[in-house]
């Protein structure tokens, strides 16, 4: 093995690599400490979202996800950006909006990228607040689900995490993104150490399809999954088996019984 590529050092982390290229690669690893932690890391993220998500594994994959119609879908959008920054070319051409009109052709970030952004900025600015760490507290839970299944437009429970040893502090509307309806909702937790986690809520994106994510930033370890009616990120510090019970509860509870979380995966 030569020279190893990114896709080797991937498929090596998931155990998809062939057995004959595996003793170069571990050769490889030994002599190259970064990239022996970006492997781990790989395999760590692989770790908890089979863990957390498991019961997914399992599902038919829906027809919308198939890679021909994946592949038909990219082919057109590829096309209509590309039109976009042809227009764009035209306008700076023009000298007008120079370096606005055509920020947002450039921002390739996916949507999960900026709702996890947003969900660990948010978790981080109000965990450490005590007496404004919510707007509605866990005295008046029925009037904060109603009030943010209103703003959200879905129904949005306050999940149970006594099991995990965490109560309900309250939560709060905040701005969010336009594609994800321009509203988010954080609802807060607390344990006996003060300990906090969020869930961070937003109705579902446009194409309303299944995704999955995990993501440590900024200290902060996230878990992203979205379906046809919303989008959910837990963030919290907890230790990894912590947090991924935490998560895990969440995420049984948000999609227990919900059309738009179930259904779509049986085709």
């Amino acid at each position: 093995m030569s020279e190893i590529t990114r896709d080797q050092l991937m498929a090596y982390a998931d155990g998809q690599l062939p057995e004959d290229e595996r003793a170069s690669m571990e050769a490889f690893l030994a002599a190259n400490p970064d990239a022996a932690a970006d492997v781990a890391l790989l395999q760590r993220q692989s770790g908890a979202i089979r863990t957390l998500f498991e019961p997914i594994g399992a599902e038919a994959v829906p027809a919308r996800l198939k890679p021909a119609r994946l592949a038909a879908e990219m082919a057109r959008r590829r096309a209509r950006n590309w039109g976009w920054a042809a227009a764009a070319v035209v306008l700076v051409g023009l000298g007008l909006g120079t370096g606005w009109f055509a920020r947002p052709l450039f921002d390739a970030r996916p949507a999960s990228q900026v709702l996890i952004a947003n969900a660990v900025n948010a978790h981080a600015v109000y965990v450490a607040e005590n007496r404004h760490a919510v707007e509605v507290g866990s005295d008046d839970s029925e009037h904060l689900s109603t009030w943010l299944s209103n703003r959200l437009n879905t129904t949005l429970g306050m999940p149970d995490l006594a099991a995990q040893g965490f109560t309900l502090v309250g939560g709060r509307l905040l701005p969010g993104e336009p594609d994800a309806g321009g509203r988010a909702a954080q609802l807060m937790y607390e344990n006996a150490a003060s300990d906090r986690v969020t869930i961070y809520v937003t109705a579902a994106l446009p194409d309303r399809a299944p995704a999955y994510e995990f993501a440590s930033q900024d200290g902060a370890e996230a878990f992203y999954w979205a379906n046809a009616r919303i989008t959910c990120t837990v963030v919290g510090t907890l230790p990894e088996e912590q947090m991924k019970a935490v998560a895990g509860s969440v995420y049984r509870q948000l999609t227990e019984g919900d059309v738009g979380a179930s259904r779509p995966y049986r085709g």
